[in-house]
This record gives C-alpha cells, structure tokens and sequence, in this order.
C-alpha cells in the first residue's frame, strides 16, 4: 500500500516538473548569447542546437507521440535546405516570408507522399516495415543527390545565399540565434498544444493499445499519416534554417547518419516529451564540441559518445528527464481536474 501510496504521489507532483523543465529551458536559451559574447564560435554552436532541436521534436512527435520508428526525417530536412539553396542560386530570392513556407510545403508533402506508402495500404504496416521504409528512402535520396552535378553532386550547394527579411540580411550570431529561437518556440508551442488536444487524446490511446482504439472505430493510420505529416513540415523548415546559417547543404544532411543522430537526440533527451529532444541535442551537440576538441581523444570520440549514449538508452529508455518526469505526464492527463 506504501508503494502504491507513494507512486500515485509522484504521479501527482509529475504534473508540476514539466512546465519547471521547459522555463527553466527557455531562460537559459535567452541568456546564453549574452554569456557567449567573448566566444561567437558558441553563439554558432547554440544556434545550431536551436535548428537540430527541431528535427529532433519532428522525430518525437513521430516516434515518442505515435509509435513512428521513423529514419527518415533527415530527408524531409535535407530535400527542403536543397530546395531552398537553389530558389536562392536559380532565382535569386531568400527572403524569409516566401521560402520558409515553401521549405515547410516541400517537408509536408513529402512526408505525406512516405505516408500514403507507408502507413495508408490495405494491411497495417508493422514498425519494422516503416523504419526500413523510411530509412531506405533517406538512402536512396543521399545516393541520387551524391551523383547529380546540378545540385553539386557530392560536394553539395555551397554558399547558399543570406536569409533575409525585408532589407536585412541575416548572418550567424545573436540575431540569427534569437530569429531560429522565436521559431523554435512558436514551432514547440504548437507541438504542445496538438499532443495536448482531442488529436493528442487518440495519440495517447495509441501508444496505450492501437488494437483497442481501432475497435472503437478509429483510423490509427490516418491519424499517424497526419502526425507524420506535421512531423515533416518541421523537418522542412529545420532544413531550411540549417543551410541559411551554414551557408551550406550536402548529401549528408539527408541521408540515414543524420537521421539516425535525431534518433539519438530524443531518446537521450527523452521521448514523449517534446523537451526532452531539445535537451537531448543541447547535450549531445555540446559534448561532441568539447571532445572532438581534446587532441588526446580526438580520434575516439565518436565512440566515447556512443558509448555513454548507450548506457543511457539501455539503463535508462526515457532519457535523462525519465529521471525527473512522471509516467503519467508523459502520457498526458485529460479529462476534468483532478482534486
């Protein structure tokens, strides 16, 4: 009785870490350009942490929200920063008001293009069909991009041309920083309120039992084909950020590596909570700057940071927040309010 007594009591107060974890996320990303002003290499740094943050939140709305084992989302990311490129080089346009749309555009209509493959046939696809399904497209697009000299074959599109908004052309450090975090948390704020809703209720029943749910009338596929859908518009418009702040967009940035490492991002975070992910890439990306720094370790840490990312992943499968976060709040709470 103890045991249950006191499980239900950090199922309770589960409720209030959450919220603490994402304000106390939003007030360090305000300041950290302001503590980084003696060393813009950082400010370059978080920035990208900022445009990965959201590939990783594409991949757990798939897999953390919907059951989604998806490799592919570095496509949707890569396809929409190549698009951009060449809307930049053949037409000369990269003002932000039209081609950040048409990078979300091209990311939602090619992850719903995968959706209608994968997830909308007449058998219900296992996990393992997806994963493979998507990976294999990650693949074979990092293959075609590698050998076609228009989009610069394996050397990739370089110096893409600047964002701009209005006059104003924006180059990396603080204000690229803030313009990719007021994106970041407009783009978070409406994943929160999508898992949070009627939509997110079905989700939550799915990663619960999808046999039960179907019983019940519902279309599991369908409602998986729109998650993932929304899932790829974000991938689109990382991808987009991505080659304006590098100035750069190469095959690798749409092939299984990269999408394997925003697998990594959410489950060393913690999946199924949309902050997690962004945790898990701040982490992730800043230890891989500080060893891939040290000279002595320099060649092996690739391997240091698969190792502790496996130790993690095995010992601990939600994450570093699943030491903090609740079951419950994972999963949601609906309905009235509790007393």
């Amino acid at each position: 009785m103890s045991n249950a007594s006191s499980s239900t009591s950090r199922d309770a107060r589960g409720g209030r870490v959450l919220p603490i974890v994402e304000l106390a996320v939003l007030a360090m990303a305000l300041v950290a350009p302001l503590l980084m002003t003696s060393n813009p290499e950082l400010v370059t740094l978080a920035t990208n942490v900022l445009i990965l943050s959201l590939l990783a939140i594409s991949f757990d709305l798939c897999w953390g929200y919907s059951g989604i084992m998806s490799f592919g989302q570095a496509l949707f990311f890569g396809v929409a920063g190549y698009v951009i490129a060449l809307i930049g080089r053949d037409l000369e346009f990269s003002h932000g008001w039209g081609t950040l749309p048409i990078a979300m555009g091209v990311g939602l209509l090619l992850s719903f293009a995968f959706a209608a493959f994968l997830l909308l046939g007449r058998r219900t696809p296992t996990v393992i069909f997806v994963s493979l399904g998507t990976l294999t497209g990650a693949y074979a697009a990092e293959r075609l991009v590698s050998g076609w000299q228009y989009v610069g074959a394996g050397n990739g599109l370089s110096s893409v041309k600047l964002l701009q908004w209005g006059e104003i052309e924006m180059v990396e450090g603080p204000a690229f920083y803030y313009m990719a975090l007021a994106i970041l948390i407009v783009a978070y704020l409406a994943s929160r309120y999508l898992v949070r809703s009627q939509f997110g209720l079905v989700l939550a029943g799915m990663r619960q039992n999808e046999e039960r749910l179907a019983f019940f009338g519902y279309r599991i596929q369908v409602f998986k084909a729109l998650i993932f859908s929304f899932a790829g518009l974000l991938a689109g418009l990382a991808g987009a950020l991505y080659s304006y702040h590098q100035g750069f967009i190469g095959p690798g940035n749409m092939g299984p590596g990269l999408s394997t490492t925003a697998v990594l991002y959410a489950l060393f975070g913690g999946s199924g909570t949309l902050i997690g992910p962004v945790i898990g890439t701040a982490l992730i990306e800043t230890i891989s700057y500080v060893l891939a720094d040290q000279d002595a370790i320099k060649q092996y840490w690739p391997v240091i940071l698969g190792v502790v990312l496996l130790v993690v992943v095995v010992f601990k499968p939600t994450g570093i927040l699943g030491f903090f976060v609740s079951r419950r709040e994972r999963i949601g709470s609906y309905g009235g309010r509790r007393k």
